[in-house]
């Protein structure tokens, strides 16, 4: 456990908070604010369709998995785990990491289209493998991606931190009162709602990933509205409730965002590093913004033009971290949630949404749903991801595909009973290494994005 926070504290130091900022601010620079500019432009791309273009799934549809990824359990669990960690203020740096990332979703969609490619089994296949190989010239940087990709699929981003969510919200919901686990070895401690929850999702993720991408889109596409109206809902009515409290609430960010001592008190332990490190690291979780995950659902959307693809990718930082993330980091500054001893992970948000007046069965029952829709609509999401990179991986090998599916349902149930410090230690250690050739990619690329962008809007 320590040695992987040590590990995620190297790779997310200051280096790579100034690669990803930095890359996000050199794009938006770039493509001319095009992140302001066309952000309506990109909601209706988003819902206009191209029935005859070349692709396996709508834009939107594109957009749903991409945001069924997105818009796990990061938004609530990663939010509330962000703001304890590293105070208020490392909500500011998400919101500032969610900014300058959608310029960075915009290029990764827009090379995302443009260098796809049919797989022999007929499928579109595309993202950053491709886009090193042959944009860059540097197929061993594509194959660092794709396995980093792969392996955070497995073992982190589409299993254990998704399902972490779903279990602790039903352990929550079932026991509130914690008693003795069924089974306890190391990092492992099995109880029977974990069981339950853990089998039940493994067994839904299996029946989804049977029908390939197009069933995954469909899913999406009917979960991604669902989860995210019902977790809307629920928390508007607490900040209304909160409202008076929402002006000092939004001045305490600021002040902590930038002074985190004089703002919360040397005795807290915060200091500017850890906001601005857990703030621009759970952002990127969050949103994924640069990661390169979003450019392999992209490459399978139905669309003639990069650009139009790359305008409705750069909707998902905005949608996933400016709205969602910041409804969860208000709910869990006004109510003070963040600063209890003994509260972790899915139990900040839970004790926020407490306050709402509806009997603490329902919050339990309502919040382990929205937990559960999130959870399990990234999972789906991430399983294509790393089913795409695998497919890079071994083309000529279609047991491989069959063997992934296998052991990542078997990861997943697993995942339900590692404690939500590992799983995020692993996450954030897994974010690095995918996001590292990545950018790289996207910097030496840039140069076509700004060329292209400029010819299509004029």
């Amino acid at each position: 456990m320590q040695i992987l926070e040590k590990i995620a504290g190297l790779l997310w130091g200051p280096w790579m908070l100034a690669l990803i900022l930095g890359t996000g601010i050199y794009l938006t620079i770039g493509t001319r604010w095009l992140s302001v500019t066309k952000l309506r432009r990109a909601f209706r791309a988003a819902i206009a369709s191209q029935p005859g273009a070349e692709g396996e799934v709508s834009g939107l549809g594109a957009l749903c998995t991409s945001l069924a990824a997105t818009l796990g359990t990061g938004n609530i669990v990663g939010v509330a785990t962000a703001v304890a960690a590293g105070g208020p203020g490392a909500l500011f740096w998400m919101q500032l990491a969610a900014f300058f990332g959608m310029a960075t979703k915009y290029a990764e969609g827009y090379l995302a289209v443009r260098y796809r490619r049919r797989g022999r089994d007929g499928r579109f296949i595309g993202g950053p493998f491709l886009y090193l190989e042959l944009g860059m010239g540097s197929p061993l940087l594509a194959r660092i991606f794709a396995a980093a990709c792969a392996a955070a699929c497995l073992i982190s981003m589409g299993t254990t931190a998704q399902i972490n969510g779903i279990v602790s919200a039903a352990e929550d919901f079932f026991t509130p009162e914690p008693g003795a686990p069924l089974l306890a070895l190391g990092p492992f401690s099995i109880s029977l709602p974990a069981l339950i929850a853990g089998g039940i999702t493994t067994l839904l993720v299996a029946l989804v990933l049977s029908g390939g991408i197009r069933r995954i889109a469909s899913v999406s596409t009917l979960l991604v509205p669902v989860m995210a109206g019902l977790y809307t809902l629920l928390t508007l009515w607490l900040l209304f409730l909160y409202r008076r409290q929402l002006p000092g609430a939004t001045a305490l960010i600021l002040h902590s965002a930038f002074a985190p001592k004089a703002a919360l008190g040397a005795a807290a332990g915060i200091t500017l590093q850890k906001a601005v490190r857990y703030g621009l690291g759970r952002g990127v979780f969050s949103n994924e913004a640069g990661m390169g995950s979003d450019p392999i659902a992209a490459a399978a959307a139905q669309t003639d033009s990069p650009v139009r693809q790359g305008l409705i990718s750069m909707l998902g930082p905005f949608l996933d971290t400016v709205i969602m993330c910041t409804l969860t980091g208000y709910a869990v500054v006004v109510t003070g949630a963040w600063r209890l001893p003994g509260l972790s992970g899915a139990g900040i948000t839970l004790y926020a949404l407490e306050q709402l007046p509806l009997p603490r069965g329902l919050i339990s029952f309502l919040y382990m749903l929205c937990l559960f829709f999130f959870g399990f609509a990234s999972i789906i999401g991430w399983s294509f991801y790393g089913e795409q990179s695998l497919r890079y991986l071994f083309p000529c090998r279609r047991n491989c595909v069959h063997l992934f599916r296998a052991v990542f349902l078997l990861l997943l149930f697993a995942g339900s009973f590692l404690s939500s410090g590992t799983v995020w230690s692993l996450a954030d250690i897994f974010c690095a290494l995918m996001a590292v050739p990545n950018l790289i990619g996207l910097l030496g690329l840039a140069g076509q994005v700004f060329q292209g962008s400029r010819k299509y809007f004029k």
